[in-house]
């Protein structure tokens, strides 16, 4: 794919990357540069880094970074040219006509969301004929009025395999982009293809942008598995993605209910409570809460009240609370679930859920709780084993202000003295930062040494010469003047690894066309190279290097590449390894 530099050029000079990123992340200055909590993994110090004069990011806790483009491709889940348009589109540019770029996937991702809006009329078409009573029967027993079926978009997949597909086929979709959208699959013979979903009460999954992207099917017979979702595809990944968050964004509060499933999710919409979410048939993940912490600052758990949702309960506090998230924890009583809760309350079942949101506890109190009823505090081994657990949720709190009104009550609950459970404490605290020491040293050790290298394969063989090539790479693109320099003293066979040759390579060709450096680096490098290049140009401070620090780059990279392999040694003679190392030039210490 191939658009104009001077139009890529022209975008990235109208929009402000700062505005860009603002919108989706609370930055604040530091000296030259804007600082935040990562938008793409779950942080409590920040470690996300804008760049504004050279118009990049970087994190330096996940390692993802890139330009303007490169941050809108990631944030929205968007494809290069997706991408660019949605830019485009903000800096009121048309997309040039007369060039040319690959759009194949994006072409393919429109006629999967077409045929996902397709489906969508299609179910909702048969829910409301003759084929869909039993259906109807199923959602009026769940007490849902015709305006909250038709509000969610709600269907049936009718029982005959082929009845989508067919209707989809009459309106101009082909059997690859049905089976691409996820809505049928290939036949085991090869021949044809056969719905994904059959009697079944369906649920639309819709984006941020009113897209249909998915679909949720609960089955009307003792059918395994009870609901069936679609799979990932070009316009979907079910942990990325929240049930009904296209509603709850809309409800002016900056708190979410979390649910455990669709059902749910209406029961309490129609109760009134827009701002109901629901995961797509996985446990809770990291993704699900960074796009949580976008439209939330507080998230109230609204599990089932059985084993398995208390399991799923204590596993997304942890994830949410490591997304920066206020947790509540609303738990319904009597073992229901909130829609048989609800629906048991009749015309209470608003004020009666209201009085539930209003009366649930923070997360340390849930856990605080959980752990209690486990022990047996008339027995001092069970008071004891009960403190310990209790002080490791404690410890776990950000403000010590918390910490002290927690031990202050566990004091008075147990008899025990507060100086002696803070002692217990602080040497608890001290244990857990020793471990995180050693685990953010492992990590920074690893990254040093190459332990991790997946990109880079030759970086962990030669650290020295590869982080030399990083530094010289780093120093050219903030100083691009010095490229006909640096030619002089190196060329392409003096580099120690060829990852780190294309990226020098890269920018050279940039610079010659009297280029910025990095101008169509995102359609012309994979999401991970390009995170790295920013990577690379953000952690040296070559800005401010002078000449002599560019040639002890040089120096240091020809010298990694003259060292001589153990093959080598064994191959050569002992005339010609002692002529080798004396024409071998020594860098400067």
């Amino acid at each position: 794919m191939a658009l104009p530099a001077s139009f890529i050029s022209e975008l990235k000079a109208r929009l402000s990357i700062t505005d860009i990123v603002s919108s989706y992340v609370n930055l604040k200055r530091r000296g030259r540069n804007m600082i935040g909590l990562c938008p793409f993994h779950s942080e409590k110090t920040p470690s996300f880094t804008l760049y504004p004069e050279n118009g990049s990011f970087c994190c330096f806790g996940c390692g993802v970074g890139g330009d303007i483009i490169t941050f809108t491709m990631k944030i929205e889940n968007l494809d290069y040219i997706e991408a660019v348009k949605l830019l485009a589109a903000k800096a009121g540019m048309s997309m040039p006509e007369d060039s040319y770029y690959d759009d194949s996937i994006a072409k393919l991702k429109g006629r999967i969301l077409e045929a996902n809006r397709e489906a969508a009329r299609f179910f909702h078409a048969q829910l409301m004929s003759e084929n869909g009573k039993a259906a109807q029967e199923y959602l009026m027993g769940r007490a849902l009025s015709r305006q909250t079926v038709v509000r969610f978009g709600l269907g049936y997949a009718p029982a005959n395999r082929f009845a989508l597909s067919s209707h989809l086929r009459k309106k101009g979709f082909k059997d690859e982009e049905i089976v691409a959208a996820n809505l049928a699959f290939q036949k085991s013979g090869g021949k044809g293809i056969v719905d994904r979903f059959s009697d079944r009460v369906m649920f639309p999954i819709i984006d941020l942008r009113g897209n249909v992207i998915a679909f949720g099917g609960r089955i009307l017979t003792d059918q395994k598995p009870k609901y069936l979702n679609t799979s990932d595809t070009l316009v979907f990944k079910k942990s990325a993605n929240l049930f009904s968050l296209n509603n709850a964004k809309n409800s002016g509060l900056r708190t979410l209910i979390l649910c455990e499933g669709y059902m749910d999710v209406i029961a309490v919409n129609a109760a009134g409570f827009q701002n109901a979410v629901a995961t797509l048939g996985t446990a809770l993940t990291s993704e699900q809460a960074l796009l949580m912490k976008r439209y939330a600052d507080e998230v109230i758990i609204c599990y089932d009240a059985d084993e398995a949702g208390q399991k799923a309960t204590a596993r997304a506090i942890e994830i949410l609370r490591n997304a920066g998230l206020v947790i509540r924890v609303l738990t319904v009583p009597d073992g229901k679930d909130p829609d048989e809760f609800i629906r048991k309350n009749g015309d209470r079942g608003q004020a009666a859920f209201k009085n539930l949101i209003e009366s649930s506890g923070n997360d340390v109190e849930y856990r605080l709780t959980k752990i209690r009823l486990m022990h047996d505090l008339g027995r001092p081994d069970s008071k004891a084993a009960y403190m310990k657990e209790a002080l490791k949720v404690i410890s776990g709190l950000d403000s010590v202000i918390e910490q002290d009104i927690y031990c202050s009550r566990l004091s008075e609950e147990l008899g025990i003295r507060k100086d002696a459970i803070t002692e217990d404490l602080n040497k608890l605290k001290a244990s857990k930062r020793k471990d995180d020491y050693k685990k953010e040293y492992k990590k920074v050790s690893d990254n040093l040494v190459g332990n991790n290298e997946k990109l880079n394969s030759e970086r962990k063989q030669n650290i020295r010469g590869a982080k030399a090539e990083e530094m010289l790479i780093a120093y050219i693109f903030h100083n691009p003047d010095m490229l006909k320099k640096a030619e002089e003293l190196i060329s392409d066979k003096d580099f120690v690894t060829t990852f780190n040759l294309r990226f020098y390579q890269y920018i050279s060709d940039k610079i010659k066309s009297g280029l910025p450096p990095d101008l169509s680096i995102a359609q012309d490098f994979t999401s991970d190279e390009v995170s790295r290049f920013y990577y690379i140009i953000n952690s040296y401070n070559s800005q401010t290097a002078t000449v002599a620090a560019m040639k002890e780059y040089i120096d240091t990279i020809k010298f990694e590449k003259g060292k001589l392999s153990k093959q080598d040694l064994a191959d050569m003679s002992a005339e010609e390894i002692m002529l080798s190392m004396k024409n071998r030039k020594k860098p400067k210490p």
